[in-house]
């Protein structure tokens, strides 16, 4: 009989999917996550998976949180356990109170009980093999029974799963039938023997408004669209792949010439990072907008030829989706680990402009941004996203273009300006802003045509290896960095004046927990003062939150404090005030772990004194 249970947790809680990769689980199981998106609930998803193709366990997390968090949250309050080889571990994660479903085919095996968790069995396997006769249906329906399970268990409306399957199928409406199926096998199964819905469950809730549904790296695909890309060059690598085929995919939406029905772009898949690097730059030289996507092993892989596009002073935008490293590391798993690499990338005295994103419409926003300002400042722009944001969905508002926004190409110059000089100097600083004029191929019969080499050259752009010369032209690069510092996205203050000495600095996929964090700070009754970053080099800002704090915590995740230490060197902030508050094991940095390093040092424990 259908029933509330006492101490109900409405639309907060966390369900984890433990599964078999290559098992056809996602699908279902992001149906799932969608089901809860569409009642209007805020949800975060989590995908969770191995580096090779299939066979290997792999976890879907999904937290729902009607406070609107959207970070990753730690302990889970429902498990659907369906893959043996990972069930003492799936157990041990789930808290005490919690709820344990399982295919019930087979017994239990005894080393699986605790007494604190509530077992929902559902024989699934048999239930499948009862109900269809294709062994591969019998898997995949496996999985739709028991989303079926969840829906009476957690009270999720069944109107929405026949909207979504309708959808989902249009075009092959036969699928509808037997998956609608699958689902009610599940939902009778509940009905008939347990109570629902649980003590955590779904209400319909109106609080996404017209929100989306969308991962980071589709949302910088249609970004590099709007903003201008016309090549994109690149060697598959995850979490990156995507980003280039979103490109593809808008791209032959939106860029096909409709009278002759040719493609106004070209997308290369080269033979290594270093060669997409290298197209990626003739491509700007030439006067296109272009880019490339590539995780920490690729940029390794491009420092060569990033450092000849910031010496020559050519544009280019690289989209970084960060994993873990160094060298092959965690290919699925998550950090902010490229940052000093990128910052800093190629030998000698370099110094790139990066942006941090920490939502899909940032990511739409700053891709499109980074060709403006790699246009404008004639140097590599880099896009600092990381796997969490580019894999995985999140919700997000959606996405607004101003179809009167004009493409800022920098100072490139017109025949009719060429005219007008009798000497033209590539590398001159005509406007003391360390940004020099450039010219574009074929642009004037006669005049403009300069030299682009890595090697030193005077303001003419002729080769010289005069000490005073180079010095010259290095000194106008660090002017252009400093130029740079008022052009990029300024941070985020989250308060109008200084309320406390302790300071809290933030980026990217850190900003859900971070945000969370100060709530529960809050709650406990101590107050911090943030800033989340989205961009470097840092502006004035930047340092007067950090000179007007006498501590502040910097958040990130990595094992090796590089945001702190970028903060240490380009603002020489004294390191005595900087508190590293470091995630670094491949999974997305929750709330309870940034506070909980926070309160370790506003409010330590007491240590026991030694008895003698």
């Amino acid at each position: 009989m259908a029933g509330r249970l006492g101490n109900s947790k409405v639309n907060d809680f966390v369900v984890r999917f433990a599964n078999v990769n290559g098992t056809g689980s996602a699908s279902a199981n992001f149906l799932f996550t969608k089901s809860i998106f569409r009642m209007g609930i805020p949800v975060t998803p989590k995908n969770i998976f191995p580096s090779n193709i299939q066979g290997l366990p792999t976890w879907y997390e999904v937290r729902v949180s009607e406070k609107g968090y959207l970070g990753r949250r730690e302990g889970v309050d429902l498990i659907v356990a369906v893959n043996p080889q990972s069930m003492k571990g799936d157990i041990a994660s789930v808290r005490p109170g919690g709820y344990f479903l399982y295919d019930s085919s087979k017994m239990l095996h005894a080393e699986y009980i605790r007494d604190d968790l509530n077992y929902l069995g559902i024989p699934l396997m048999e239930m499948c093999n009862k109900e269809f006769t294709d062994a591969r249906q019998r898997q995949l329906f496996k999985n739709i029974v028991y989303v079926g399970a969840l829906t009476a268990l957690l009270n999720i409306e069944v109107g929405v799963f026949e909207q979504l399957f309708a959808e989902q199928f249009k075009g092959k409406e036969k699928l509808i039938a037997p998956n609608i199926k699958a689902l009610k096998m599940g939902i009778d199964y509940v009905h008939e023997n347990f109570k629902y819905p649980l003590d955590i469950c779904v209400e319909r809730r109106d609080m996404l408004k017209d929100a989306i549904l969308i991962d980071g790296n589709s949302a910088c695909g249609l970004g590099a669209v709007y903003g201008g890309a016309t090549v994109v060059a690149w060697y598959p690598i995850t979490p990156s792949t995507s980003v280039a085929e979103a490109f593809d995919n808008y791209a032959a939406e939106f860029r096909i010439d409709p009278v002759t029905g040719k493609k106004n772009y070209a997308i290369v898949q080269a033979e290594d990072e270093l060669a997409a690097m290298g197209m990626v730059i003739g491509a700007g030289w030439n006067g296109a907008r272009s880019f490339t996507a590539t995780s920490g092993p690729g940029v390794s892989l491009m420092n060569e030829f990033l450092g000849l596009a910031y010496f020559a002073e050519i544009p280019a935008v690289l989209i970084d989706v960060q994993r873990t490293g160094p060298s092959t590391g965690m290919p699925t798993r998550t950090q902010q680990s490229d940052i000093m690499e990128a910052a800093y990338a190629s030998h000698g005295d370099t110094k790139h402009v990066l942006l941090f994103p920490s939502t899909p419409k940032e990511c739409f926003e700053m891709t499109a941004d980074a060709f403006d300002l790699a246009e404008q400042l004639q140097t590599p722009v880099m896009l600092m996203t990381d796997l969490d944001l580019g894999m995985n969905d999140h919700v997000s508002p959606p996405f607004e273009w101003d179809d009167k926004r004009v493409y800022q190409r920098g100072k490139v110059l017109t025949a009719e300006q060429l005219d007008t000089i009798d000497k033209f100097g590539r590398y001159l600083d005509k406007d003391n802003d360390g940004i020099p004029y450039r010219t574009l191929p074929g642009t004037h019969p006669t005049k403009g045509a300069f030299v682009t080499r890595g090697t030193s050259r005077d303001e003419y752009a002729v080769y010289t290896e005069d000490g005073d010369a180079y010095q010259r032209n290095m000194d106008r690069l660090i002017k252009k960095w400093h130029t740079a510092k008022d052009m990029v996205p300024a941070p985020e203050v989250y308060q109008k004046k200084n309320e406390s000495s302790t300071g809290l600095i933030f980026f990217g996929t850190s900003t859900y927990a971070a945000e969370e964090a100060m709530d529960i700070l809050k709650e406990k009754k101590i107050k911090v003062d943030a800033m989340r970053l989205k961009s470097f080099p840092f502006n004035k800002t930047v340092e007067a939150f950090v000179n007007s704090h006498d501590r502040i915590f910097v958040v990130e995740q990595n094992r090796d404090a590089q945001l702190k230490s970028l903060m240490m060197i380009e603002m020489g902030t004294d390191p005595n005030k900087l508190i590293s508050v470091l995630n670094y094991n491949g999974m997305p940095i929750t709330a309870d772990n940034i506070t909980g390093q926070v309160l370790e040092v506003l409010s330590p424990s007491p240590k026991l004194k030694k008895v003698v």
